[in-house]
């Protein structure tokens, strides 16, 4: 199975890509994890937001492989736990299909992204950067992936 990370963005600061691999390294072939940036739509001082958003949920969904699971990242998605999202880890290897995890940018998803997707999920309450989103998707993939697996990692 590969988890595709479909995410807007493409100059990151170097401590995002570092964080990024250190994770996505870390996962075994049989549940890899790739990243496919999405170009940010340009934003100027009297930018409409609202095409702008649009736009990057077109230029995602373009990039959705054909026959992917779609779960889109938003803060109004339902928040798993390590446990919950092991569980779903452990489904998504069982059926064997890819999965896309859709994350927006600096202004937020696009509703027909959240439309598309067959999950929306929200990794805390809190609003986090898009950037540090990439990061903390893929600890906590690792993360899951370990409890699964009774690796160490993973000490609850």
């Amino acid at each position: 199975m590969k988890i595709h990370l479909l995410a807007v963005g493409t100059r990151m600061p170097d401590w995002v890509k570092a964080g990024y691999a250190e994770y996505a390294e870390r996962l075994p072939r049989e549940c890899a994890l790739l990243l496919n940036e999405i170009p940010a739509g340009k934003r100027g001082r009297n930018a409409a937001v609202a095409p702008i958003i649009r736009d990057e949920g077109e230029r995602l969904l373009a990039a959705i492989p054909t026959g992917c699971r779609v779960i889109a990242l938003d803060e109004r998605g339902q928040e798993w736990s390590t446990t919950e999202l092991a569980e779903r880890l452990a489904g998504w290897l069982q059926e064997g299909g890819d999965v896309s995890l859709l994350v927006g940018g600096p202004d937020g998803l696009d509703a027909a992204c959240r439309a598309r997707a067959d999950g929306v999920w929200s990794l805390s309450r809190l609003t986090l950067p898009h950037p540090l989103v990439r990061v903390v998707v893929a600890e906590q993939l690792y993360r899951a992936w370990s409890l699964l697996h009774h690796h160490p990692y993973h000490r609850a």
